[in-house]
């Protein structure tokens, strides 16, 4: 990722701040992290890296994210949107810009905003964002489009790590 699209991302916000905050608190309950698998070992690791990111972002927004099994999207919690809302109208429009970039990129508000607070660092972000596509390449054989992918969306993590800090 450019600086210059973190740049341009950051006027976007200044224009459109409240249209993209309220679209970002509406896509909250289908939370990546939100979605765990059926298959055991899987499950081991999603524990290991996604747990304590669902556990900062229940403290850190005194909120009552869970976790399912499959795909059936759980009832949005109101005081927990509420709360993701009004975190994100904390942020500067620079943090704002980063976070909406970020979980885009990884399809996951929780992961976006404890990178944007420092929590985790842009490679357990990533880590964390394409476990499942991780875990498949280990198990089923590694793609080269996909792994190419992956490495630039990795990259754009560290990019917007670094614009932040």
């Amino acid at each position: 990722m450019t600086a210059e699209k973190l740049k341009q991302a950051v006027g976007e916000i200044k224009t459109r701040r409240k249209d993209i905050i309220d679209k970002l608190v509406q896509f909250a309950s289908t939370d990546s992290l939100l979605f765990w698998a059926n298959n055991d070992d899987l499950v081991k690791k999603q524990e290991q890296l996604w747990s304590p990111v669902l556990s900062w972002a229940n403290r850190e927004f005194n909120s009552q994210y869970t976790a399912t099994r499959g795909l059936e999207v759980p009832e949005p919690d109101e005081f927990s949107q509420a709360n993701l809302k009004c975190f994100m109208e904390n942020l500067s429009d620079k943090e704002l810009a980063a976070f909406y970039l970020a979980s885009v990129n990884m399809k996951s508000e929780l992961l976006a905003a404890a990178l944007v607070k420092g929590h985790i660092s842009a490679e357990q972000a990533f880590d964390a964002a394409y476990l499942e596509e991780l875990w498949q390449s280990e198990h089923w054989g590694k793609e080269s489009a996909s792994e190419q992918k992956r490495q630039c969306l990795k990259q754009e993590l560290r990019d917007i790590e670094q614009f932040l800090r």
